[in-house]
């Protein structure tokens, strides 16, 4: 093994005790993952920082030995910030430097540097079952999805945080607008996305955004921008999915074609379980007419529709609530419902990661999240998983 190997191997083994998580596969594509982003010394200083955000006067102590000075290090951490391997802020006027997690995280800011050995990698450290079982096995998703605009009423009595509108209202600036990488991935494999043309779909607040525009990344956008952006994703029949919290870090607007995250969706046998969205959709029977709209417009496999004048069956154990399909449907036929036990997120960003660092699973956990997932394909016979 030679030196720079230890040097990714730490790193790894570092952010693996972070937040999210970033477990070690077979392939060792991890590996390949952060020779993409980091030099051997910018891996090394790395290993350093921590999820939570620190200033460069308290991480630079402990990297002393590393670099010359001070500004040296502010050098060495503004590259790695400019190739999207680490998060930064400013906080009561300083910048504070924080480890990132790969999704959502590093992998969201690799859409200038996207190459297809990296594609490559990526792919084969994400299909890899230790990465799937880590992302899985948090005690909360880092996303959720909402209703669209169109597909909700007062008569739901909407929460903020399950309001695209009102999240975007509330929610702290600057704003960012950003190039969305599954759908540049996917038309860079030759397989452009079949609900949108717009590249501009992904957006970024608060400090995601700070970071974003450190790093030189996307565009800074004003509040009426992002509101009209995220009105014309709705139009195109995208799935919100903003950041799992109340105050809102990110809004992405998502296709089963090209979104990782519906991917991984579709080819488990109970989603719903590994998701957080508080509403779901039903069909009236006696007034569809089974035209087959919605099971179209449906970006997560809930819908079907089994034959002509049959009218349109939702499997709610797939079924996200993100009420595309309420918006298209001609006979009015399907409403969206508030599910009885409907979660409230947490806080802030910060906040959600604090939990998922408090809750990460050991080896048992990992056994029962195992089972949970062998039980489910036996009771649903849907073996994509493991295909």
């Amino acid at each position: 093994m030679e030196q720079n190997d230890r040097v990714y191997i730490r790193l790894q083994q570092h952010l693996d005790r972070q937040a999210v998580g970033f477990p070690a596969s077979r392939s060792g594509a991890e590996l390949k993952i952060l020779r993409h982003i980091f030099t051997p010394r910018e891996a090394e200083i790395a290993t350093f920082l921590d999820f939570r955000g620190e200033p460069l006067e308290a991480i630079y102590p402990r990297v002393q030995h590393l670099v010359a000075s001070p500004s040296e290090l502010a050098d060495v951490l503004d590259g790695i910030l400019k190739k999207g391997g680490i998060e930064a802020r400013r906080e009561n006027s300083h910048l504070v430097y924080a480890n990132s997690p790969l999704v959502v995280g590093m992998y969201e800011l690799q859409t200038d540097r996207l190459t297809p050995t990296f594609i490559s990698d990526f792919k084969a450290y994400t299909d890899d079952k230790r990465f799937g079982l880590a992302f899985l096995g948090t005690r909360l998703p880092q996303m959720r999805t909402i209703p669209v605009a169109k597909s909700i009423t007062p008569r739901h009595q909407v929460s903020t945080y399950d309001e695209v509108t009102a999240l975007i209202e509330t929610a702290e600036g600057p704003f960012v607008i950003l190039e969305c990488i599954c759908r540049k991935k996917k038309a860079m494999e030759g397989e452009p996305c079949r609900m949108t043309t717009r590249r501009e779909t992904c957006l970024g607040m608060g400090s995601i955004a700070e970071t974003v525009l450190l790093s030189g990344n996307g565009r800074e956008i004003d509040r009426a921008e992002a509101l009209a952006i995220l009105k014309a994703n709705q139009e195109d029949g995208l799935i919100l999915q903003p950041s799992n919290t109340a105050q809102a870090a990110f809004v992405c607007s998502c296709c089963g074609c090209c979104c990782g995250m519906l991917q991984m969706h579709k080819s488990l046998p109970i989603p719903v379980d590994f998701w957080a969205a508080n509403y779901f959709a039903r069909v009236d029977p006696h007034t569809c007419n089974g035209c087959g709209i919605c099971a179209r417009r449906c970006q997560a496999g809930a819908l079907t529709v089994s034959g002509p004048k049959k009218p349109a069956r939702i499997e709610l154990n797939r079924c996200l609530g993100c009420g595309q399909c309420v918006t298209v449907c001609p006979q009015e036929a399907i409403t969206l419902h508030k599910k009885a036990a409907a979660t409230e997120p947490p806080e802030t960003r910060a906040t959600l990661l604090e939990i998922l660092k408090a809750h990460r699973q050991g080896p048992l956990g990992t056994a029962r999240l195992i089972g949970k997932l062998v039980i489910d394909m036996l009771r649903t016979g849907n073996f994509d998983l493991i295909k």
